[in-house]
């Protein structure tokens, strides 16, 4: 195609890859985030790779600006319209607790409660007009909330989703008395059943869509100021692709998007060198994302809960986070333990050891202070010449050693014992929580931390190989390079499966098509092919919880969609009786419920593989030792010989303890590890 270029942004160095295709070139940069203007670290990304903007055929970008809204509290100023005696939808929320076991914690939704008014208007569940709408008191509701400085109106009316008619004149009404306005339907965005899901997802919609339209239209001008003419695409959270201009009216699609990029470049690496079972894990400066592939498909998830009762209910890769990055903060706590994250030094000050003013130590810190990462060879050299290695040591004694009587080794020791744990933890959560066997995956590590701790993962799950991509520090702007386009929809049905009507799941499905074709056609990035996938929410009536089943292409029948169902209960719970003892002709008795048709339109792009990048060294495993280095390990200082990467030739072989350099990266191999360079440069691992 030309050149390409992928920027993911995270929340301590902003990554970028430039691909030449005609040149068959690849280079790669990073640089520290600016989390007060994101775009400035992207155009310095750029900028520092020398890169020529009219030359650029394709620019995709994963970002967090979406994230951060919400979980910083950062967003628009939302107003939100529902029907009479339904305002406080948000915070009645289901019957949950941030503590399960407590009465502590707190919650604060998106919209407080002065800024969300009642209009008259009723819809029934199957769709009939109860109360016809006052459009009236739409008027006056939204004058009121204009009154009060609101950027955003979000209208979610009872079981619109059955009937959106009256959401859909509320917005016109709104729209044309001030169209200067935000103004997000609930209907438009989450067109199902559960109201509070429907509303919850809505809002955080409308909560994001100031900030996100703002960042886009900021870097857009940025990059035609610099002479890029075509057109900006963002990553989505189910590993897609989509253009500038679609993420303006759903910005949400753009929550956690960096990660979803990571997934698919590891998915993709992972096949290539022959691995399609994965469990993936993405630990960079601030956070950790964890996911598993399956037969060389990232795991699908239908939501998730961006913190405690705010749900966000949209099509994305199944994605484990939490706050356990380099840049995590080591603390004691009141209970007299160590704890590693989830808060973070992030870019600014960052760890310690970066010499920018941070003073909490990070875990960066501790695995600078025990030698795993070399003070004169800072990754992506952000800090200069050297780390601040007697800093970090006296935070660590300071923060940690004094209060556990330890000295500032066995210190850090402990932190990155403590973070192994927590990312432990969050591998077993992903995989054995939901009935995977972590043995029959490979592990595979990125992100600019994440290799430093390959090792002892390996070996605290059993898992027999891992995987460390040639580039592990930039592989979620590899996967912005690759990905594909891809849109998502969801109609609800919501019947018995014996009383489907068939001709209408049909048209359904074929109104998706036509929906996702056109909005491929009207983005101008050449396609190999357009692939749909095509699932049903399907339950056993009676049950709460649905599965999301793949069906098979061609025409459908009641059949085929009962045995899809069956085979998808028997993955997700191991077993097809549904807890009835075994009695599985009591189990046919039980009718099925659809719910939702959802259809997943992809428009697949040429492969582009990593390894056609990346050519073999002409140098000898004897030319890529660089000498050797004390680390601490077991308690005890060790001599470790050194590694650098870029020279290791393909099928070199080699054996912990040791380290191994990249401009990106460190990858520590633990004393039980051994590593073979495969043809691309691919690290595999294994436990000896």
């Amino acid at each position: 195609m030309g050149t390409l270029v992928g920027v993911d942004i995270g929340g301590t160095f902003t990554d970028v890859v430039v691909l030449d295709e005609t040149r068959r070139e690849l280079r790669i940069g990073k640089v520290s985030s600016t989390p007060d203007d994101q775009s400035t670290g992207f155009i310095a990304a750029l900028d520092e790779l020398g890169v020529a903007y009219p030359d650029i055929d394709l620019v995709t970008h994963g970002t967090t600006v979406a994230t951060n809204a919400v979980l910083e509290r950062d967003g628009g100023r939302c107003g939100l319209i529902a029907t009479r005696g339904f305002r406080d939808i948000l915070e009645l929320r289901r019957r949950d607790r941030p503590h399960m076991y407590g009465l502590t914690g707190s919650f604060e939704p998106l919209i407080p409660r002065d800024r969300r008014l009642e209009v008259t208007e009723r819809i029934a569940a199957e769709g009939a007009v109860l109360t016809p709408l006052n459009e009236e008191e739409v008027l006056a509701a939204g004058q009121r909330l204009v009154a009060q400085w609101v950027e955003a109106i979000v209208v979610s009316f009872m079981n619109s989703y059955a009937n959106p008619e009256h959401e859909l004149r509320a917005k016109e009404i709104l729209q044309a008395e001030w169209p200067h306005l935000y103004v997000v339907t609930s209907s438009e965005t989450l067109p199902v059943f559960r109201e509070f899901e429907r509303t919850s997802t809505a809002v955080v919609n409308a909560y994001v869509q100031p900030n996100v339209g703002q960042y886009v239209e900021m870097l857009e001008r940025r990059l035609r100021d610099r002479g890029y003419a075509s057109e900006l695409f963002i990553m989505q959270s189910n590993g897609g692709m989509m253009s500038a201009a679609t993420v303006r009216d759903l910005p949400l699609n753009t929550v956690l998007s960096g990660p979803a990029a990571g997934v698919i470049a590891a998915t993709r690496i992972g096949a290539e060198e022959g691995f399609p079972n994965l469990i993936t894990y993405d630990m960079g400066g601030t956070s950790l994302d964890v996911s598993l592939v399956q037969n060389g498909k990232p795991l699908p998830s239908s939501g998730m809960d961006l913190e405690f009762g705010i749900p966000l209910m949209v099509s994305m890769i199944d994605i484990h986070t939490i706050g356990a990055g380099g840049g995590s903060i080591a603390q004691i706590d009141q209970g007299g333990l160590l704890q590693v994250g989830p808060q973070s030094a992030g870019a600014e000050p960052g760890p310690v050891g970066y010499g920018k003013g941070g003073a909490a130590p990070t875990l960066t810190d501790a695995n600078l202070v025990l030698g795993r990462i070399n003070p004169h060879y800072p990754i992506a050299g952000v800090a200069g010449a050297s780390f601040d290695v007697e800093g970090a040591r006296s935070a660590i004694a300071e923060a940690v050693g004094k209060p556990l009587c330890l000295d500032p080794e066995q210190a850090a020791h402990a932190i990155v014992t403590v973070a192994n744990n927590r990312i432990a933890g969050s591998l077993r959560r992903v995989s054995i929580d939901k009935g995977h066997d972590p043995r029959d995956f490979a592990l595979f590590s990125f992100g600019g931390s994440g290799p430093l701790h390959v090792g002892y993962l390996l070996h605290e799950l059993g898992i027999g190989r891992g995987i460390v991509p040639y580039y592990p520090g930039i592989a979620s702007a590899w996967g912005c390079v690759i990905a594909d386009r891809q849109h998502d929809f969801v109609t609800m049905q919501n019947c018995l499966l014996s009383e489907l009507d068939l001709a209408v799941v049909e048209q359904t499905f074929a109104d998706h098509l036509a929906a996702g074709q056109s909005m491929l056609a009207g983005e101008n990035v050449p396609l190999e092919r357009v692939s749909v996938v095509r699932e049903a929410d399907i339950s056993y009536e009676g049950q709460t919880h649905v599965i999301r089943t793949p069906l098979p292409a061609g025409k459908l029948n009641h059949d085929t969609i009962a045995a899809s169902f069956r085979q998808a209960y028997l993955r997700h719970y191991g077993r097809v009786d549904a807890g009835f003892g075994g009695l599985e002709e009591l189990l046919a008795q039980i009718p099925m419920r659809l719910l939702n048709l959802r259809t997943a339109v992809i428009g697949v792009r040429a492969d582009v593989k990593l390894k056609d990048y990346v050519s073999a060294p002409p140098t000898t495993f004897a030319d890529a030792r660089k000498g050797n280095r004390p680390v601490y390990v077991d308690e005890g200082w060790r001599n470790c010989p050194v590694y650098d990467r870029a020279k290791l030739p393909w099928d070199a072989a080699l054996s912990g303890p040791a380290l191994i350099e990249q401009p990106d990266t460190t990858i520590w191999l633990e004393p039980w590890c051994r590593a073979t360079v495969a043809a691309g440069g691919s690290l595999l691992i294994e436990v000896t």
